[in-house]
Formats: structure tokens, C-alpha cells, sequence
């Protein structure tokens, strides 16, 4: 198993930037997620999550940067989340952060959706 990074792009659609590191636990996820085909991209990553899980077992700090993302990637986005909560109710040690923009109140209200909805915590932090 190794570190996950995939490099974000801007085009027709768009590809968050993806920085997950083995070594610290500290999983980043930002940009904007518009994708054509959501699944596939976010399948790797839960699979990483799982696989960290299982043979590390060690502490998640999963950070959020996610300006933007379409209906299909919020459905991933609460999978990762629902992932995590696992870990925690298994013993494992979970963080979750997300960057808001001061003035995106549509961002905080989705983040507090996501909150309920896996029944995790999410810190918020001002950027």
C-alpha cells in the first residue's frame, strides 16, 4: 500500500485534488468534484480508506477543502464520511475538517447535512 495523490484538473469536468498520506494519516480532498463518472473515481479512494483501516490502524485526519461538488459526488463524499464513522465505532481515532468561505452558506449547510447524516462530527474551519 502506498500514499494516494491524484492531481486535480479543470476542464469539462472537474477533478478534486486528492493527497492521501500512509505515514501521518492525514487524508485531503479539495478543489471541486464534478465528475462524469463519480464512481469510479471515488472507489479508489474508499478503498484506500478501508485498506488503511485494516492494516494501520491508526489515526484519520481526514481534511475537506471541496468548494464545489454536484449531487453524484455528494453521494461518494457521504460514503467516505459513513466509511469513517465505521472506523470510529470500531475503536479507530477520526478527524474530520472542512475549509468553508466565511460567506458560503449553502457549503455550511451541506457540511451540516453531512455531519447528521453519517453521525460524525465535522469541525469546520474559516478560509
Amino acid at each position: 500500500m502506498e500514499d494516494l495523490k491524484i492531481i486535480g484538473e479543470k476542464n469539462i469536468f472537474f477533478i478534486p485534488n486528492v493527497n492521501f498520506s500512509i505515514e501521518t494519516g492525514i487524508c485531503e480532498l479539495d478543489g471541486e468534484s464534478y465528475l462524469e463518472n463519480t464512481f469510479a473515481f471515488y472507489a479508489p479512494l474508499l478503498k484506500w480508506l478501508e485498506d488503511y483501516m485494516v492494516y494501520f490502524n491508526k489515526p484519520i485526519t481526514f481534511n475537506f477543502g471541496l468548494s464545489y461538488f454536484n449531487t453524484s459526488s455528494s453521494r461518494s463524499i457521504l460514503d467516505i464520511l459513513n466509511t469513517l464513522k465505521q472506523y470510529e465505532k470500531q475503536g479507530g481515532s477520526v478527524t474530520v475538517n472542512w475549509k468553508i468561505r466565511d460567506w458560503d452558506q449553502d457549503m455550511k449547510q451541506d457540511v451540516e447535512d453531512f455531519s447528521i447524516d453519517s453521525n460524525l462530527p465535522i469541525h469546520t474551519l474559516s478560509c
